[in-house]
């Protein structure tokens, strides 16, 4: 196959730039955060851009850098240094309810896989097939992670209303 150019490169990010941040911001709640794992995702892209030719679905690969960019960061997230020593800056202003900071801040309470999984799931609508291939993880792997994310997630909400997991799991297929 053909190598890609830099033009081609330039095209697939700009298309896709929107959609990655989206999930990034899905994935780890801050928006700076966010632009800097598409960012270390795009540059870790770009390093490989020339050699993609074999890869049947670039879209998947990029998610898949994208998703492993933010586990290795929460791997590591103990070590990291804070610069900032005044507050934040807010928040953008949430248009999804599933977005919002109660929702948020539940999923941000657990384990980093739980979290990954719930996001593409439900936040981005991925498939379970293609989250287990995103993650590299077996379809039952990510079904059990979505049972007990969501087991955990319901406890920090509060939440006993939602339908069974056998019964959303059921319906996602």
């Amino acid at each position: 196959m053909p190598e890609r150019s830099d033009r081609d490169y330039l095209a697939f990010v700009h298309a896709r730039v929107a959609e990655l941040r989206r999930t990034a911001h899905l994935l780890c709640g801050d928006p700076h955060q966010a632009d800097d794992f598409v960012q270390e995702t795009l540059t870790k892209l770009y390093a490989r851009w020339p050699r993609l030719g074999q890869v049947e679905n670039v879209d998947a690969y990029v998610h898949t850098m994208l998703v492993r960019v933010f586990l290795d960061d929460r791997r590591r997230g103990w070590w990291k240094v804070r610069l900032l020593t005044g507050p934040p800056e807010p928040p953008p202003i949430e248009r999804n309810p599933e977005d919002g900071p109660v929702v948020r801040a539940a999923l941000a309470k657990l384990p980093p896989r739980q979290q990954a999984v719930l996001v593409l799931r439900y936040l981005c609508d991925k498939p379970v097939r293609e989250v287990a291939d995103l993650l590299r993880c077996s379809e039952g792997t990510v079904k059990s992670q979505t049972a007990h994310g969501l087991t955990r997630l319901r406890a920090l909400l509060g939440v006993t209303a939602l339908p069974p997991v056998a019964a959303v799991s059921q319906e996602r297929r």
